[in-house]
């Protein structure tokens, strides 16, 4: 690596530059972050990073790449279970339209932590662990079909079919439904039909009235209940049609509208200077929002007598814990010039350390823990904070002391 920074770098650059780069590493560098999964909201931080200013410099990009694309696609995955509800299944198919191998990888691990069910990759579900689908090649008519053969060569066990490669009710479904109960005689079960074209809400209730009377014609009382799934660039307002005019589907995949994130391509997390050598520093700029909180900082999440967050307080490192039952002064970003006083039932401090001293030196979860870990930090959340439409703005403050550190830095500065 110094070899190629030496071969493009200018020639008058020293050579002592290139030998302490030789000897660059994290042994000095501490990360401190909330556990992955977490709910984070605007102007938290939600990573910080201490350690030689050129180290942590260096850092910067991997670590914006690390969690930009990650946290987008995870928060996009929640939108789609929030709206789906408990009880549908979500299936992650965008591996076709994602950007490149990584971003498809990428987008197959964290939509199953934003709240997915499963995928339609299965290098995923090889390396992840990620539960995946198998389904049957498109059902056509007018072929016949060696179905031990077919049994043998693509089924390892159950399976999902397509009906709609040609037309659901006069080819798809019937050819469906004869082969599905001809597999069943040979051991094999279907768990699932899909629909990827035409009005997805009207023929899931068209099919489930069939599958209902094949199977109680032919006695097989679980064909009355296969799942019924559905794709065809679904979005969010898919979603809300589906709920709205009611239907039989089980189970929803989504890809180009989950892996491009077309409602919001990008994610703009920054990485700022806060403190050097003990001294505190923030960016001034006109705009509020872009204005850094200056300090090394300690984050808490503040409780409900509900259980429910309803503030994430900012303060210095050095400022004792608030306490559940505490009265708090605090001022809230975007209404600095007013104090508000606000009493936590219960106070939880967001950061751990991670990283310290060049080794991880806190134990990483498993995929499922992180899973888990966030539909519970969702499951949390106050309806007015986690409903998609109009939701109710969830205020983060900062403390006195911190408020006043920011205040002197300004006029400082003036």
């Amino acid at each position: 690596d110094v070899a190629y920074l030496r071969s493009v770098l200018p020639s008058t650059t020293e050579d002592a530059f290139f030998d302490y780069l030789a000897t660059l590493d994290a042994s000095e560098v501490t990360v401190t972050a909330v556990p992955e999964g977490s709910v984070v909201f605007a102007r938290v931080p939600f990573l910080q990073v201490k350690g030689p200013l050129l180290v942590v410099q260096l850092l910067e990009t991997t670590l914006l790449c690390l969690v930009n694309y990650a946290s987008l696609v995870a928060t996009n995955a929640a939108r789609f279970r929030l709206l789906a509800g408990p009880d549908v299944k979500l299936m992650e198919m965008g591996l076709r339209r994602a950007q490149g191998p990584d971003g498809a990888l990428s987008a197959s691990k964290y939509s199953y932590i934003g709240g997915f069910d499963c995928t339609s990759n299965i290098l995923a579900g090889k390396l992840y662990g990620i539960p995946h689908v198998q389904e049957l090649p498109p059902l056509a008519g007018g072929e016949p079909v060696d179905l031990p053969s077919l049994a043998e060569r693509w089924l390892q066990r159950d399976f999902q079919g397509l009906l709609d490669t040609y037309c659901v009710r006069r080819s798809g479904l019937p050819n469906f439904c004869a082969v599905a109960l001809a597999l069943h005689q040979l051991g094999y079960r279907a768990i699932g039909v899909r629909l990827d074209s035409g009005d997805l809400a009207q023929q899931s209730k068209e099919i489930r009235q069939v599958l209902r009377v094949c199977g109680a014609h032919f006695q097989v009382p679980w064909f009355e209940t296969i799942p019924i799934a559905v794709s065809n660039d679904i979005s969010e307002q898919s979603l809300e049609e589906f709920s709205r005019e009611g239907s039989e589907i089980n189970v929803i995949g989504v890809g180009t509208n989950l892996v491009t994130c077309p409602l919001q391509p990008s994610l703009g997390c920054v990485y700022k200077l806060v403190e050097v050598n003990g001294s505190p520093c923030l960016k001034l700029t006109e705009d509020e929002e872009k204005m850094t909180i200056p300090g090394t900082k300690t984050i808490y999440r503040l409780y409900d007598a509900a259980g429910h967050p309803f503030m994430d307080l900012m303060a210095l490192e050095e400022e004792p814990s608030p306490s559940a039952g505490q009265e708090l002064m605090v001022r809230v970003l975007g209404q600095l010039g007013e104090t508000s006083k606000v009493v936590p039932t219960s106070v939880e401090p967001l950061h751990r350390t991670y990283f310290r001293d060049g080794q991880v030196c806190e134990p990483l979860p498993s995929l499922m823990e992180v899973r888990n870990h966030a539909q519970m930090s969702l499951s949390l959340l106050s309806p007015t904070h986690r409903r998609l439409h109009k939701p109710q703005p969830y205020p983060v403050a900062v403390t006195e002391k911190l408020h006043h550190l920011l205040t002197k830095l300004r006029q400082a500065s003036q």
